[in-house]
């Protein structure tokens, strides 16, 4: 008998299982192949648009993904740097063998993690509660909550070209059957999504004289607050290139062959990383697309197409490959692929990612539609910590859309229809300019330390850096530069002179100016800044509070607003025939979403303005 129970050893299953473990949780970790855990099927790289800011959020709750990457990253790149600092968003490509040895040892290492390696067919329970696993062999598992997090496995089936066979999340892996089938008896509702991959090619392969050379930063920004600064790691580049017209023509001859456009592929895509096939249909007027050529580790020529995810026949594969600029003498390692599979829609799990059928089951990832390995991991984060939570008899852990990215994706995927791959962006997110990835240990940590995953010396470190910033916002908003420290610095950026002291807060709201500069250009300034941090990490939040203000304070009185909402909670089950006003849309999607809260209910698409007030005046009485 154990406390959780996790299914599936990818990066949701690894962050469910030691988070529940690291709270002090027996736990009973079952995949069907343990050499393959945190394998990254896809692109091996972290990060990126929206995505670095989740990584640095699931480090600041305690999780295990940034540390990874830090630890198997062969490339590092802040993405973004010429936009506003909401839009900064680390990316590192890993080492694909190296991480998954990484997260193997780690899950290896922890005493309260079982490993099985056996295959989940189906759930027992009885009277709506989770009581054990059912393994292929028929053996039942007890448990006392489980996490399902089978990522692409359920009824698994690759396409290449016309030929289709079962495969669970690569070639070479066997689907998962009978799961599907069990959580649909009881009283489930499951969809088809797809997703692919593309080819694998020989870097020794490609000349590199045709293509451009895309270097990592100098000085790489670590996701993990508790990795030391990275400074001299060795790197390897990625190249850039691009398919031209005849490269279009090429693939346009595999069209009638393509499982996408045959209506063979039933699942439907990822909208923002279509195939390239998908991408020459759904953009005939463009005549190029970038690819982006990048090595798989350190140790390996294997290198990935990224940009030219497909499921064209092979030999429309390589020839289309063949002509793109780099690439003519160009040999495949693997062919690209599609991927459908069985989900179950979100709106069936609770904000905790418990599911409203059955109590003490979770699902994470894949399973409720998602995609990405930074979405499934904050997932596998939260179920892990939710489930392990109501085992001790504690309250559960709730991220707000303002608290976290991981707040948005969760209360997007419980109040809103999920019909394809949902991925996540800065655009999802109302509140970005709070939810930036620098400020991730200060929104979160005291969540993670609650919940038993940040220890106390680490709490403390970022009890600290917080009360530095407010201590350096502090200063800059009481002191004065005089004009004849200040008037060479205005003078080099060519802004007007001033007659009059300024507070440097005044002097960062101008564009170009930088905290730095204000040190260099006055003493007392630097004398006082200095002795309360030096840290430059302190420095630019400082700035980017100070440069933002008005917009950080609007943001608030929003967030304010929405909170009042929030609190307003649904009751189970709640009787919403009986409410008359209601619209009949509104009445239908309420019913089906069984939203927690007032907050929750307003965000569900066709719920009107109208009928929330009308629920408002119902629970009010």
């Amino acid at each position: 008998m154990y406390d959780i129970i996790v299914t599936g050893a990818g990066h949701a299953g690894c962050e469910a299982a030691l988070a529940a473990a690291r709270m002090g949780c027996s736990c009973l970790l079952i995949s069907s192949d343990l050499t393959a855990i945190a394998r990254m099927s896809c692109n091996p790289a972290i990060g990126g648009v929206a995505k670095g800011q989740i990584t640095r959020e699931i480090d600041a709750l305690g999780g295990e993904m940034g540390k990874a990457i830090d630890a198997t990253g062969i490339q590092f790149r802040m993405l973004n740097r010429s936009k506003g600092p909401a839009m900064h968003s680390p990316r590192a490509q890993a080492d694909r063998t190296l991480y998954t040895l990484y997260m193997k040892r780690v899950i290896e290492e922890e005493p309260n993690i079982d490993l099985l390696q056996d295959t989940v067919t189906g759930i027992e329970c009885s009277s709506g509660i989770f009581r054990g696993v059912i393994l292929s062999s028929g053996r039942i598992v007890r448990g006392g909550a489980a996490v399902l997090t089978c990522g692409t496995f359920l009824n698994g089936l690759i396409h290449i070209g016309m030929n289709h066979f079962a495969g669970g999340r690569t070639i070479a892996e066997p689907p998962v059957y009978g799961l599907t089938e069990n959580l649909l008896m009881l009283g489930f509702k499951s969809g088809r999504l797809k997703t692919g991959t593309p080819p694998r090619i020989d870097a020794r392969s490609v000349d590199y004289s045709q293509v451009e050379e895309q270097k990592g930063d100098e000085q790489p920004v670590a996701f993990s607050f508790t990795t030391p600064l990275i400074l001299n790691r060795r790197q390897i580049s990625c190249f850039v290139t691009k398919t031209t017209a005849a490269t279009h023509e090429i693939l346009k001859k595999g069209f009638d062959k393509s499982p996408l456009f045959s209506g063979k592929v039933k699942g439907i895509g990822p909208r923002y990383c279509p195939s390239v096939e998908d991408k020459i249909n759904r953009f005939p007027d463009k005549d190029s697309h970038h690819i982006f050529l990048e090595p798989e580790g350190f140790e390996t020529n294997e290198m990935y197409v990224n940009g030219f995810s497909t499921s064209l026949p092979e030999e429309i594969q390589i020839e289309g490959m063949q002509s793109i600029p780099g690439l003519k003498s160009v040999k495949m390692i693997r062919p690209g692929y599609a991927i459908e599979y069985d989900y179950f829609f979100p709106y069936q799990i609770k904000r905790t990612l418990e599911t409203k059928l059955v109590e003490n089951l979770y699902f994470a990832g894949q399973i409720n539609g998602t995609s990405g390995y930074e979405e499934a991991a904050a997932q596998g984060l939260i179920a892990g910590i939710n489930a392990s939570l109501k085992q001790q008899k504690r309250p559960p852990l709730h991220l707000k859309r303002s608290d976290a990215y991981i707040g948005v994706l969760i209360d997007d995927l419980v109040s809103k229809d999920t019909n394809e791959p949902y991925r996540m962006f800065t655009s999802s997110a109302e509140h970005r300019l709070m939810l930036r990835h620098d400020n991730a240990d200060i929104r979160l940590q005291h969540f993670g330390f609650r919940a038993g995953l940040v220890d106390a010396e680490q709490f403390e470190a970022c009890n600290k850096k917080s009360a530095s910033i407010e201590l350096i916002k502090q200063a800059c908003l009481k002191s004065r530069i005089s004009a004849e420290e200040i008037n060479p610095l205005l003078a080099k950026l060519d802004y007007p002179i001033v007659t009059l002291a300024q507070s440097a807060s005044t002097l960062l709201k101008r564009p170009g100016i930088h905290l730095a500069m204000l040190l260099d250009s006055s003493a007392g300034l630097r004398d006082l800044i200095h002795a309360i941090s030096e840290e430059p990490a302190i420095y630019e939040q400082v700035e980017i509070d100070l440069k933002y203000e008005g917009y950080l304070k609007r943001d608030l009185l929003m967030t304010e607003k929405i909170l009042r909402l929030e609190a307003h909670q649904i009751p189970v089950s709640f009787p919403y025939d009986t409410v008359s006003g209601l619209s009949n849309e509104g009445r239908e999607k309420l019913k089906k979403h069984q939203p927690e809260t007032i907050g929750q209910a307003s965000r569900i698409l066709g719920v009107s303005p109208s009928d929330v007030s009308v629920l408002m005046i119902r629970l009010g009485r």
